[in-house]
């Protein structure tokens, strides 16, 4: 009898242990990766770090891994665009690819050497329909990758069936700007500015370092985009920039305009999405320019140039 009992105890006791161990497998054990070390450390080591002593930036392995491995970085978006006071769908596009960039032609140079820079370029294209024509706009940006210092270069153009629109800008001991236009006012310009944050280049800063982003009262001058569409004056505006964990925003008191980034806070920090809110006509009501992500993938597109390859377009849903 005692050893029946005694069997019966042990059982109970295999039991409630057994029972003990499948609790913990779901709930003690089961790690959130959002709380984990790991992912803490992810979030908040930055990709580049600047040297006290020369003001460049030093890159991790982690971010030369990613930026150096011969490819580009191509994300596509769905774009819901304001254009003379109404929304217009279509497509966006940015890629990102580092290049070696030669100084004083400033170029991008067709090899390495210690004449070059290296930079990250980012190509910013958007497609849209607006009635019968259809729009088509481009920027390039060129920001190095080491100094911590302004945009090389940035160009911008914009096509539709009035004409086509061109500003170039060159970065010597100031700005040297040049714009060409088929509007009346704005046909051949050469403007000098004096150095000061270009809303273009903080788009390549922050896959750099998001936290490194300049915020409080600046002065900025606008997306060359907006510049062109609004016919805006080129020259720095009053702005102020706020930076949270996963989105960095501009607002511009003067030009009623108000700019978000969305992007993700681990790295490679790639943009999720953006919103543009300005008065799109003079005397229309405020409209809301946003892009949403569709994919992002890496590539070396400049040797996908055959038909088989439009299969790339087809993911991308470009």
């Amino acid at each position: 009898m005692f050893a029946r009992n005694k069997n019966v105890l042990f059982t109970q006791k295999i039991l409630l242990l057994l029972g003990y161990v499948i609790f913990l497998s779901f709930t003690g054990c089961k790690e959130n990766v959002e709380d984990s070390p790991a992912f803490a450390k992810a979030k908040k080591a930055p990709p580049t770090t600047l040297s006290p002593a020369t003001s460049q930036r030093i890159l991790s392995q982690e971010w030369q891994d990613y930026w150096y491995a011969g490819k580009a970085e191509i994300t596509s978006y769905k774009l819901s665009q304001s254009r003379y006071g109404q929304l217009r769908e279509g497509t966006a596009a940015l890629i990102y690819v580092t290049e070696d960039f030669l100084p004083n032609e400033q170029v991008k140079a067709n090899r390495q050497a210690a004449s070059t820079i290296p930079v990250l370029k980012l190509n910013t294209t958007k497609k849209f329909i607006t009635g019968i024509y259809p729009y088509s706009v481009m920027n390039s940006t060129f920001y190095p990758v080491k100094d911590a210092t302004h945009a090389l270069k940035i160009s911008q153009s914009i096509q539709e069936w009035c004409g086509h629109v061109y500003m170039q800008l060159n970065t010597r001991e100031d700005f040297k700007i040049d714009s060409h236009s088929y509007f009346e006012g704005e046909a051949d310009q050469n403007v000098t500015l004096p150095l000061a944050i270009l809303e273009n280049e903080l788009w390549t800063q922050i896959r750099l370092n998001p936290a490194a982003l300049p915020t409080g009262k600046l002065d900025i001058i606008p997306n060359f985009e907006f510049i062109q569409m609004r016919h805006a004056e080129l020259k720095a505006y009053s702005a102020t920039a706020t930076l949270n964990e996963d989105k960095y925003v501009i607002e511009y008191s003067k030009l009623k305009r108000k700019v978000t980034i969305f992007f993700n806070p681990l790295f490679p920090h790639i943009i999720e999405g953006w919103e543009e809110t300005y008065q799109d006509t003079r005397g229309g009501s405020v409209m809301t320019t946003s892009a949403k992500k569709i994919t992002t993938i890496k590539s070396d597109y400049w040797n996908k140039n055959r038909t088989a390859d439009e299969y790339l377009r087809e993911n991308l849903e470009l």
